[in-house]
């Protein structure tokens, strides 16, 4: 049986949820958290603010979505530099951060 895929979910409540802060974080994902070595899928976006269902959570402004071959990948992905680095530069904003990680068969 192969190994399941680690999916690697994380929402982001900022303590300055303007649009502008919004996308710096969005580019800083996409300048440090793309193109590490096991990466099946990468996406990286803002709540859908018309979705406003009683199940729908609002209490984040921005998702990021990583999908890994394996759970080595994403192991090696939290201690890489760049992984290190877009966490000093931009924890500073972070009200709240939430981490979903599942295993998923392929």
């Amino acid at each position: 049986m192969a190994e399941p895929l680690l999916v690697h979910n994380v929402y982001f409540t900022l303590n300055d949820s303007s649009a502008p802060a919004q996308d710096r974080l969005l580019a800083a994902c996409r300048k440090y958290l793309t193109k590490h070595p096991g990466t099946v899928f990468f996406a990286v976006g803002t709540r859908a603010t018309d979705l406003t269902r009683p199940v729908n959570d609002l209490e984040f402004d921005v998702g990021l979505h990583i999908i890994f071959q394996n759970k080595a990948a994403h192991d090696a992905y939290q201690v890489h530099e760049s992984h290190v680095k877009f966490i000093e530069e931009n924890k500073s904003n972070w009200k709240k951060v939430r981490v979903f990680d599942s295993l998923a068969d392929k």
